[in-house]
């Protein structure tokens, strides 16, 4: 559960740490703050008050909306604070850490009576005739509980839910009686429907302010995410509004792919995907008890990307089955459930890279890497696109308690508006059944979550269609690199009365149309040409290179040192022998093969000479790009030494020389770099590894794949790539002045606008294995 956990971590540090900072005053409401707080009054809470009351107890967070839902709705500050104070107590006193165990037992037989916070689960001990209880993080079990309640909470029976619980200690003396008795037992969540008010409600707020709203619910500001990122997150809720929904999301790690199923509501269930077994998911054969897609509105698998990971081929078989049909079958019963199914994971490498290697499900398992199951998948959700959580994305500002809205959307399964759209546009025709399948069922899932009346203008219905075309294209164009007899198909739609179709692209095709498809027939002759090129200055002797935006630019180490400030101190081997050569004027050239166009890389590299060059103190237009950009072009190992990567201002150095990294090597192949550096001071050491770390996932994301280690015998300063090149680093990474960072200042993005220190650096060949 790497992307829960980096979530939980991340919203602990934005928000769960007293500071006396602008984070710790009481936050500011804004217009939609205002009006939702009015319109849903008693409903909603402030988002930052979980981390609040949270503190280490391992609960879900709509087990601790529930509880501020009780006694923190309102927008008073001193009731707010009070509501607070009031849950930290309840959860001090009657939450069950598992280390603390003993002494709650100990409180419940000196007391005679205890009011408890755990998850629990009932099981029928058929010998005795009985429902029995075990709680979890209390580590008690056969206590006898009412049949009724077993009868009334069915989910006691599967897995086990969140529950306040109240313990009446009576020992009767037969040692193998039980002291433990259940009094009381209330599930942690809501009990009556609310659809009613909610569907007026939402008449008053505009689609924007609806789905800001949806975003500050499910803990997010909505501020900081665009159109699209908005629509990609609410995705994620489809499965709990939209019956037998098929869901995949992968991509890199600490994005929160997991954390919305097992956070967000009490009717989803996150289990560990090599855990699940038939049985469980299903159906089991001895007790004929069903498993948890009887009973859950969502059943999302965790950490499911995985290719050494073997899969059950009868459940795989079973789960086909179930995902395409809604039924199921282990023995001679067949069964219907109504679960949505997710699948959320990892991926080890970026998207150019898979596109050209293989295709975006490569991470599944074999089993799973199989067209018959992935057909059935109605949505790819493209994890790659959604930023890595950091403390500011969070929000502090009203939504709804997940729980009440967990209510609602459980309740709108029972609609569908997957043919909504249909008085307005038109599929195309070649699309498959599964294919419109997977687009209505989409549609209609951002349907209930937006417009949930069911009403919406052809203007606010067509982005939702393109939204659902594009993730079930990602699902079909995929099968279509992996079983070549798997015809393409026009994923487009028309406008009634139109005459022309509207075509929908996933954004993957739009940004590497020569990799996207499987034979290349959609790459345009000149996309290596339209590309962007690369600045390959960095070239001693070379007069003109081409800039990062397409421009030319002169370098300083190709300028006369009186223009420039920098020295060449020697001459490059090809020119002097070039130069020393006569030329042949009178005679025709001889008639030579055409020689392959090299690609922009290539042609970086092929710049790079050996020498040196030395750099005058106050002297501007030095850049990364200038200085390394050849020497590292097309390289795949990057080894760098720099003892000085410590303190801030270093650490930035460093991810601005992997921004060149990124610049000079091609997204189709992972490059690694590692650094050797030496521990700052004691003090700081935990803030220099986890900036160290911070760059390692940024550009992890992105192909390159950043190691480092400390070294207390490092020194020299050195870069070594693979490509056969050793660059001598004078003043290692760290040759700016210092300058004012602020965002406004240019300098901040520009380096060719930065002073520099006098420093020297040398470029030679590798002739190690000469």
């Amino acid at each position: 559960m790497a992307d829960e956990e980096h979530m939980e971590q991340t919203l602990g540090q934005a928000l769960g740490e007293p500071r006396e900072t602008a984070e710790s005053a009481i936050p500011v409401m804004n217009d939609l703050d205002r009006k939702v707080t009015a319109e849903f009054s008693g409903y909603t809470v402030r988002k930052d008050l979980v981390s609040k009351v949270k503190g280490n107890a391992l609960v879900p967070s709509y087990v601790l909306e529930y509880l501020l839902g009780k006694y923190a709705t309102t927008t008073d500050e001193d009731s707010v604070q009070a509501g607070v104070d009031r849950v930290r107590a309840i959860l001090a006193d009657n939450y069950v850490h598992r280390e603390e165990a003993n002494l709650i037992q100990s409180k419940i037989r000196e007391k005679g009576r205890y009011n408890v916070i755990d998850k629990v689960q009932v099981a029928l001990n058929e010998k005795l005739d009985q429902y029995e209880v075990t709680f979890e993080n209390l580590g008690i079990s056969r206590v006898v509980v009412d049949s009724q309640i077993a009868k009334n909470n069915e989910k006691l029976m599967v897995t086990g839910i969140w529950c306040m619980c109240t313990l009446v200690y009576a020992y009767s003396g037969d040692p193998k009686d039980v002291p433990w008795r259940l009094q009381r037992l209330m599930p942690v969540q809501m009990s009556h429907d609310d659809r009613e008010n909610y569907l007026a409600m939402r008449g008053k707020f505009t689609s924007d302010e609806w789905i800001d709203l949806l975003m500050q619910s499910v803990g997010f500001n909505p501020d900081l995410f665009g159109r699209r990122a908005k629509l990609l997150h609410l995705v994620r809720m489809i499965p709990f509004v939209e019956r037998n929904y098929n869901l995949i999301e992968l991509g890199p790690k600490g994005t929160g792919k997991s954390h919305i199923y097992s956070e967000f509501s009490p009717h989803g269930m996150l289990i560990s995907g090599g855990e699940v077994t038939a049985a469980k998911l299903f159906v089991n054969n001895s007790s004929r008890q069903i498993g948890l897609v009887g009973y859950w509105d969502t059943v999302a698998f965790d950490e499911f990307a995985g290719k050494t990971k073997k899969a059950d081929r009868a459940l795989v078989d079973i789960m086909k089955n179930y995902m395409a049909n809604k039924s199921f079958s282990r023995g001679r019963n067949t069964m219907q459930a109504e679960a949505s199914m997710v699948f959320v994971g990892n991926t080890s490498h970026n998207v150019p890279y898979m596109l050209k290697n293989s295709d975006l499900f490569e991470e599944l398992p074999a089993q799973y890497h199989d067209p018959a199951f992935l057909d059935r998948i109605h949505y790819y959700l493209p994890g790659w696109e959604f930023e890595q959580i950091r403390s500011e994305m969070f929000t502090r500002g009203y939504g709804f308690v997940v729980d009440y809205l967990a209510e609602i959307l459980h309740n709108l399964r029972d609609v569908d508006y997957g043919s909504a759209f249909e008085r307005y546009f038109t599929l195309s025709p070649t699309l498959s059944t599964r294919d419109k399948d997977g687009v209505r069922k989409t549609f209609s899932g951002l349907m209930k979550l937006i417009y949930p009346s069911g009403e919406a203008t052809m203007d606010e219905m067509e982005p939702l269609l393109r939204c659902a075309i594009e993730g079930r294209k990602r699902v079909k164009d995929q099968l279509c690199r992996i079983d070549s007899t798997m015809a393409e198909v026009d994923f487009s739609y028309t406008r009634v009365g139109a005459a022309e179709p509207i075509a929908v692209q996933t954004l993957e095709e739009v940004e590497y149309p020569e990799l996207y498809w499987r034979d290349g027939h959609h790459r345009p002759d000149d996309a290596e040409e339209s590309s962007s090129a690369v600045e390959t200055a960095g070239r001693i002797g070379e007069s003109a290179v081409a800039g990062p935006a397409g421009q030319t630019e002169r370098s300083s180490q190709t300028e006369p040192p009186a223009q420039s400030g920098a020295s060449v101190q020697s001459q490059p081997a090809e020119a002097a022998s070039v130069a020393s050569r006569p030329l042949a004027a009178t005679q025709p050239p001889a008639a030579t093969a055409p020689q392959p166009k090299l690609s922009r890389i290539e042609r970086a590299a092929a710049a790079a000479r050996e020498g040196r060059l030395t750099f005058a103190e106050d002297q501007r237009g030095v850049t990364y790009n200038r200085l390394f950009g050849a020497f590292v072009a097309g390289a795949h190992d990057i080894t760098l030494v720099d003892p000085y990567i410590r303190l801030p201002w270093q650490i930035r150095n460093f991810a601005e020389f992997l921004e060149t990294v990124l610049a000079y090597t091609e997204r189709t192949e992972e490059v690694h770099v590692h650094l050797v550096t030496r521990y700052t001071d004691e003090q700081h050491v935990d803030n220099q590894i986890a900036g160290l770390d911070e760059v390692r996932d940024a550009f992890g994301q992105l192909g390159i794949i950043v190691t480092y280690e400390f070294s207390d015998t490092a020194h020299d300063r050195s870069i070594v790539t693979d490509t056969g090149w050793i660059v001598i680093l004078g003043r290692g990474l760290d040759i700016f002045q210092q300058y004012d960072t602020s965002w406004l200042n240019p300098m901040t993005r520009q380096q060719q606008l930065r002073k520099v220190r006098e420093f020297s650096v040398v470029y030679q060949r590798d002739r190690s294995n000469e």
